[in-house]
């Protein structure tokens, strides 16, 4: 994904203008690409679970702890994903996680029993943990404040994209394939992205981006690692000092609460509660990812318009959080729907108000680190707590329809109750979007 920018010239020894490459733009269109895989390779349990349930035998409560299995490792693996990026840098360590990531997704299809689908997503979790906190490292590393929330939205939007690209893909390929052909098609994408990415991708100062896009990034807050500045004697077991921490990792949970209904439970919420034949869950079923795209962009370019027209940071990136959550809770109401077009569309709404969201959400790690080096680890932090909530979701999700007969009623209404949380989480509790003080500081605004 190529996105116009401006260029910035800068006047060189002769009296000349140099033009500013955009090397910047292509690092994302790879983080952009990971990102999709990611999702795709995660979402293809939802898009075939029914199928799963019918070929092994599986209750609605055992498909829950299924669909929560990924979230376990997922969410134990964020912080120390976030800190080896930190330590060896987004290049090697997004090659070893996408890697690892798509030799588990291609060996799900080798699932017989319920304890062997269990471990190959627990190992699943494992690899895709460090896909975030390394999608963040790339914007602190070649993105200025001016244009980070775009490049946020850009890399995150793969989520939606990953997301609606699976039900069309997998739905083809397991109703001519069948399921197990579905996880084998999808892990193949991730080894491709791997190659390309160790050969191509290197951070600012060793790439081929000229001077003067080098000069561009880093005069508006672009997070160098090989300049220590800031607060650099804050120890990663410090962040939890902050508020300003908490808030974030609150927040996100609340967010990634419902996310991950869309990417789980909604394929079956739409089969078994609305109906939908395998055909229209492979088209109908994609327009809430499809509309959540341009909702995540909207959300970026929102951030950033603001700031370039003299908003503060903490009122840029404020507003578009908590009127994101606020929007997002009408998710609340889609159960309620009386018809399936209704609910489609509240479902669509709440989805790209949630993506709106999640683009100042990834900017935030990069915003607020006491230094460079604390942007990967920030990043898994909240990725951590997020993910924590994909565990519930679906495991909470799978016991309430099991209990209910089918009623998806108290999974969604819990669903935008939490969102208004996460808007008074980002309202009061995160404090101002600026680097975190020293903890010895003054001014220090730890809890």
């Amino acid at each position: 994904m190529a996105v116009a920018v401006k260029p910035l010239r800068t006047a060189g020894a002769s009296g000349q203008r140099a033009k500013m490459s955009n090397v910047r733009w292509g690092m994302i269109a790879l983080c952009f690409a990971a990102t999709t895989i990611n999702f795709i390779d995660r979402s293809n349990l939802g898009v075939a679970v029914p199928f799963i349930q019918r070929d092994l035998h599986l209750s609605p409560t055992t498909t829950g702890f299924i669909l929560g299995a990924f979230f376990w490792t997922y969410a134990v693996m964020q912080m120390p994903s976030g800190y080896l990026v930190d330590r060896f840098g987004p290049r090697l360590m997004y090659t070893i996680a996408v890697g690892w990531w798509s030799i588990f997704t291609t060996t799900t299809a080798l699932a017989r029993t319920f304890s062997a689908l269990f471990g190959f997503r627990l190992a699943l979790g494992i690899g895709e943990a460090a896909a975030y906190p390394a999608n963040a490292k790339v914007v602190s590393l070649w993105f200025p404040r001016r244009e980070r929330v775009l490049a946020a939205s850009i890399f995150d939007s793969g989520t939606r994209v990953g997301t609606a690209l699976s039900l069309p893909i997998v739905t083809f390929l397991i109703a001519t394939f069948g399921w197990r052909f579905s996880f084998v098609a999808t892990g193949g994408l991730g080894i491709a992205w791997a190659i390309v990415w160790i050969v191509f991708y290197r951070d600012p100062a060793k790439s081929r981006a000229n001077q003067a896009e080098l000069d561009y990034i880093r005069e508006d807050g672009a997070r160098d690692d090989s300049v220590e500045i800031g607060a650099a004697a804050v120890k990663w077991s410090d962040l939890f000092r902050y508020r300003t921490i908490w808030g974030m990792m609150l927040g996100f949970f609340c967010l990634n609460f419902v996310i991950y209904f869309f990417i789980t439970w909604f394929p079956t919420y739409l089969v078994d509660a609305r109906g939908f034949s395998l055909p229209k869950l492979g088209t109908l079923g994609t327009i809430p990812a499809l509309v959540a795209i341009p909702g995540g962009w909207l959300g970026g370019f929102t951030s950033d318009y603001l700031y370039r027209r003299g908003w503060s940071l903490t009122r840029a990136r404020k507003t578009c959080l908590v009127g994101g959550m606020i929007v997002s809770s009408v998710v609340a109401f889609a159960a309620l729907a009386p018809t399936a077009t209704l609910a489609l569309a509240l479902l669509s709404v709440a989805y790209a108000a949630l993506a709106f969201t999640g683009a100042s959400i990834w900017s935030l790690p990069a915003d607020i680190a006491p230094s460079p080096r604390h942007v990967a680890s920030i990043a898994g932090i909240q990725n951590f707590a997020s993910n924590t909530a994909g565990i519930l979701t679906t495991t909470f999700t799978g016991v309430m329809v099991a209990i209910t007969r089918g009623s998806f009623v108290i999974p969604l209404a819990v669903a935008g109750v939490l969102c208004l949380v996460g808007a008074a989480s980002y309202l009061f509790i995160v404090g101002p979007i600026e680097p975190l003080p020293d903890l010895n500081s003054r001014h220090s605004e730890a809890v």
